[in-house]
């Protein structure tokens, strides 16, 4: 399993299209999960969750990679 953010227009009542995807690398896995306060990976697979513009942030840290701030960003978990 492994870690999904994927994101849509703020504003999608026009284009409700994916904008953004991105799988992130197992490794980081543990430390996403415990920073954003779920009991695990599993737990976390129970539904898509929604990012706040602090969690993005943090997100972009750990990853090393600058997430788009202009989006409605969402983490779930893919089997």
């Amino acid at each position: 399993m492994f870690l999904y953010i994927f994101g849509f227009l703020l504003d999608s009542t026009e284009d409700d299209s994916l904008k953004f995807e991105m799988k992130i690398d197992p490794s980081l896995n543990d430390e996403i999960v415990a920073r954003l306060g779920h009991a695990s990976l599993n737990a976390m697979a129970e539904g898509d969750w929604p990012l706040t513009n602090e969690q993005v942030t943090m997100l972009s840290s750990i990853t090393g990679r600058q997430l788009p701030t202009d989006l409605k960003l969402l983490i779930g978990v893919v089997a």
